[in-house]
């Protein structure tokens, strides 16, 4: 079976400042903030939500099938997606526009500032949900805002289950328009900056969000994450890296964890963990694409670092 990945594709260009943003922006001085970073370390690499999750769940030998809107750039990307062995027959290029590009600058303290051009992904709507009985589950992650609300729609009416994944197309959507997307997926998933814009956004606590889905899920980076499910909470711990190179991407590669413990029927206990250990080994490489391991080693890893198989 294969997981349907709503999402973003982009070219990231990762840049690294070493030193801290706040020891260069003035609080008193936000309202005319004119600053410039020196950037030594620069990249250029493969990116965007749906690619990297795709990515990361490739590597745990499942079959990921990414579903997005590219520009006439893309071609050095669908090679290397091909290199991969994951399938591109549900991306759909528009020769009149450029793939996504996110600009990302990090600091010392894995702090990030991002500039992203969406390009294409403004038209995800132009892809629809399929009907494939291959597909047993699927996520909404950041994308057009037409098209995530659409696809949400797709995904329900097909009675395929879903995670809802606003991610940093969280501010394009109002309260109303969340708790629909809310109440249409089965699951969903924030990081803890994200979770505090949602209660503020729908007046809802996340006991109470978490009431409207089968699972809710936070991140909380080194602290873990909690999954809210079934009128309880469960504390997941974190895996600890080797160490710390690049922040960006982990919380795709997590999400990435969430889908193989729903395609294989994990319990929330050790997807959570799936899907932190896969953080961890993230934020060991550089770039979004550049850390690999076979599933064997990854079963190995677990195991050493949680103390059980799964």
């Amino acid at each position: 079976m294969s997981a349907l990945i709503c999402g973003s594709m982009a070219y990231d260009t990762i840049m690294v400042f070493h030193d801290k943003f706040k020891n260069h922006i003035l609080p008193e001085k936000l309202h005319i903030l004119n600053v410039s970073f020196l950037v030594p370390a620069l990249r250029r690499e493969y990116g965007g939500c749906a690619g990297n999750i795709a990515y990361n769940l490739k590597l745990l030998n499942e079959e990921p099938l990414i579903m997005a809107t590219v520009g006439h750039d893309f071609e050095p990307y669908a090679h290397w997606l091909s290199q991969c062995g994951i399938s591109s027959r549900y991306i759909k290029v528009l020769d009149d526009h450029y793939t996504g590009q996110a600009y990302i600058t990090t600091d010392v303290e894995d702090n990030q500032i991002t500039a992203f051009h969406p390009g294409a992904m403004n038209f995800s709507h132009l892809n629809s949900v399929p009907l494939a009985s291959e597909i047993s589950v699927g996520i909404v992650s950041p994308d057009g805002k037409q098209g995530m609300l659409e696809h949400a729609e797709q995904f329900a009416e097909l009675g395929i289950p879903f995670i809802f994944d606003p991610g940093q197309g969280m501010p394009m959507f109002d309260g109303d328009e969340l708790l629909k997307l809310m109440d249409l997926a089965n699951y969903a998933t924030f990081n803890d900056y994200e979770s505090e814009l949602m209660q503020q956004r729908t007046g809802l606590s996340l006991e109470q969000l978490a009431e409207r889905v089968d699972a809710l899920i936070v991140t909380l980076g080194g602290q873990g994450s909690k999954i809210y499910t079934r009128g309880e909470c469960i504390d997941i711990p974190s895996a600890q890296p080797k160490q710390l190179a690049d922040p960006t991407g982990c919380g795709d590669a997590f999400r990435a964890g969430l889908l193989y413990g729903l395609m294989n029927d994990y319990d929330w206990d050790v997807t959570g963990r799936i899907a932190s250990l896969l953080g961890a080994i993230k934020i060991e490489h550089n770039g979004t694409q550049n850390h690999t391991f076979t599933l064997a080693e990854f079963k190995a890893r677990y195991e050493q670092t949680f103390g059980s198989a799964f």
